[in-house]
């Protein structure tokens, strides 16, 4: 897809002014989708800074806020102003930008935000037209909608991923940070531009409240209403053999790599794919077809496929599968993955180049638009970058932007930082 030019195309949320006051992943990648599709948004934070500037040692990666690739990730295109919004200059600041702003997106929790009147209600109330994005890990609602959330904990562990999702004779899977994250974002995305277009075209604002807990339920709800039944095929954690559908498993070929295969339809697949595997002896076996025949028979099916898919390099399946039509994808690493010819056809890459002289290699949101083409990929802001030009921005001059500095309640970029 050809890369145009701001300049050259205008972009569907040009015009829209959005407030971001969040730290971390999720709501920050929100106000990062609507950046980057025209929206002037406006990255409050703490003199100290989103905390997410400082992950590095998480991540094995040198902490150069000159080249903070997950910082970037979440927060391109972005402006950034440092407020200490607990003194009186500070929130008068904040208090201006939202009266301008249509979208406020926060993560904050709700005594938090209630405490310092910047709670749906409150702002509703003086701004009926603004729409107000919350994520949190639990909810509004509940006994526990105000405790701390995090993807590792109210996406994976609450939200039934990390107990079932795996073979039950081993531990649970590894998991990553941001993962949750991302699908909480595009979740509350959506929901915004909905409510957005509601506020044009009505005047009236809405809250859109997404969160970690309930998306993470949301993607498990196909086989959580299948746990209801009974059946041990959908009792997870499970062992392999237990699966109901042995044709939608991962297997380890001769060369040590893992190949996902995936025929849901089995008494539509299973001829198919014998035939292609060169046992078209098997097609008619009793034992393992139809789907109803297999369920005593699980165990010794799993064992044969499993040794069938040992006796071939990864490459030689890849082409039997192709020629038979049979939907399939190596198991990818992350060196892999990066030098995916599709994933780099497709524009999910970008290559950035940083000021300190180094390229890495970033990941666009998953929404592509043919007329509107791909925006451009700003790194995120540094910390306070903007805060004077925002400052004069919204009618404040030199000498009062001078006092806010040096009265703490606003915070100066760090002059090392300039490119």
């Amino acid at each position: 897809m050809k890369e145009e030019k701001m300049s050259e195309v205008r972009r569907p949320l040009e015009g829209i002014k959005v407030v971001e006051l969040a730290t971390f992943i999720a709501a920050p990648c929100t106000a990062r989708f609507l950046a980057d599709l025209g929206a002037d948004v406006i990255k409050v934070e703490a003199p100290m800074g989103d905390p997410l500037r400082y992950t590095a040692a998480n991540e094995g990666r040198p902490l150069d806020q000159k080249e903070n690739t997950s910082y970037d990730l979440e927060n391109a295109g972005k402006r950034c102003i440092a407020l200490n919004i607990k003194s009186p200059e500070g929130r008068e600041v904040l208090e201006k930008l939202i009266a301008d702003a249509d979208v406020f997106i926060t993560n904050n929790r709700q005594p938090s935000l209630i405490k310092n009147k910047l709670d749906y209600d409150t702002l509703h109330a003086k701004y009926p037209s603004l729409v107000y994005g919350f994520i949190s890990g639990y909810g509004e609602k509940g006994p526990d909608k105000d405790l701390p959330g995090f993807d590792f904990t109210a996406f994976y562990a609450r939200g039934g991923i990390l107990g079932p999702l795996r073979d039950k004779t081993s531990t649970p899977m590894l998991t990553v940070q941001g993962f949750g994250d991302h699908q909480v974002a595009m979740n509350l995305a959506a929901g915004v531009l909905a409510a957005l277009y509601k506020a044009k075209m009505t005047g009236e604002g809405d809250q859109v409240v997404v969160s970690l807990f309930h998306s993470a339920v949301w993607d498990v709800s196909l086989m959580l209403q299948s746990s209801q039944y009974g059946a041990d095929s959908c009792k997870f954690p499970m062992e392999r053999w237990e699966n109901g559908n042995p044709l939608t498993m991962v297997y380890k070929t001769k060369d040590e790599q893992w190949l996902q295969i995936a025929m849901p339809q089995y008494d539509r697949h299973y001829p198919v794919f014998m035939q292609a595997a060169g046992h078209p002896e098997m097609i008619d076996d009793p034992k393992f077809y139809p789907q109803k025949n297999l369920y005593p028979n699980r165990k010794e099916f799993s064992e044969w496929i499993s040794a069938l898919f040992l006796t071939k390099d990864c490459d030689e399946w890849c082409k039997l599968l192709d020629a038979a039509d049979i939907p399939y994808a190596v198991a990818q690493n992350w060196d892999t993955l990066l030098v995916d010819e599709q994933a780099w056809a497709s524009d999910i890459f970008y290559e950035m180049q940083y000021s300190n002289g180094n390229k890495r290699t970033l990941v666009r949101p998953p929404v592509m638009f043919k007329e509107n083409g791909l925006p451009e990929y700003n790194r995120g802001p540094y910390l306070a970058e903007h805060t004077e030009e925002i400052l004069g921005q919204y009618g404040y001059t030199d000498e009062e932007i001078s006092k806010m500095l040096a009265d703490g309640a606003v915070k100066s970029m760090d002059p090392a930082l300039r490119d």
